[in-house]
């Protein structure tokens, strides 16, 4: 069982989906629930208008007021937040120490911070890139 995807499906708040990458998946391709999205960015560190920006960065405002579950391109948007997040904690193994680093511009991102490149899978790619050679000791 990959830790990373144990760890993803955590921060969302999956439980009875199948605790691999697989289940992952599906729960993504079904359409995640809300809550998921909002746990998610709870989990960022962010508050107040830093938190709607991200929160409706996603889904915006009037549609995830009225929906309860989340389209394809949302769900995976969500799960890509909730990986990056998953992989800082994984470095930092300190969800305070992992808050501060998405939340702080790194050189590496093109001074951008890691939740500001996350927006894109390609900006989540840097991130992880960054994360890992980290984790591996490489300079970043």
């Amino acid at each position: 069982m990959n830790m990373q995807s144990r760890r993803v499906q955590e921060i969302l708040g999956l439980k009875g989906a199948s605790r691999d990458a697989t289940g992952l998946a599906a729960a993504v391709e079904k359409g995640l629930p809300r809550s998921a999205l909002l746990r998610a960015v709870a989990r960022a560190g962010l508050t107040g208008k830093a938190r709607d920006a991200l929160l409706y960065r996603v889904v915006p405002l009037a549609t995830f007021k009225r929906r309860t579950r989340l389209k394809l391109h949302e769900s995976e948007k969500t799960e890509r937040l909730a990986r990056v997040i998953a992989l800082a904690e994984l470095l930092w193994d300190e969800q305070t120490a992992a808050q501060q680093f998405l939340n702080t511009p790194h050189a590496e991102l093109s001074g951008r911070t890691p939740l500001e490149s996350a927006g894109s899978e390609l900006g989540a790619r840097a991130v992880e890139d960054v994360v890992m050679r980290a984790l591996y000791g490489l300079p970043v």
